[in-house]
């Protein structure tokens, strides 16, 4: 994939950027900064690394979402990480524990 290609990246960086992208105070600005992707290529390499089905549902799911453009976040949100978000590891959410 030319995005993987661009940046040279492991399938640890891939596996952490979905990680990232499925967390929802996570913002695009803190990927491109870590990772050196833009909004366009996190959502390429989303596509390319999913099935289309659960990539449509992220996709609606972060789609003008507040915590997810810094721009558009309200002060209170000061940490990247939900409490409650659960472990993502190679496109398989785990069950979460309580």
């Amino acid at each position: 994939m030319k995005v993987i290609k661009k940046h040279q990246l492991d399938d640890r960086d891939v596996n952490r950027i979905v990680e990232m992208a499925w967390e929802d105070r996570t913002p695009f600005e803190a990927i491109e900064v870590q990772f050196g992707l833009t909004e366009a290529e996190v959502i390429k390499l989303m596509k390319h690394e999913m099935r289309l089905k659960n990539w449509k549902k992220w996709r609606a799911r972060v789609q003008g979402r507040k915590t997810k453009h810094a721009k558009l976040r309200q002060g209170e949100v000061e940490r990247f990480q939900s409490k409650a978000q659960r472990h993502i590891t190679k496109n398989n959410i785990s069950k979460k524990k309580y």
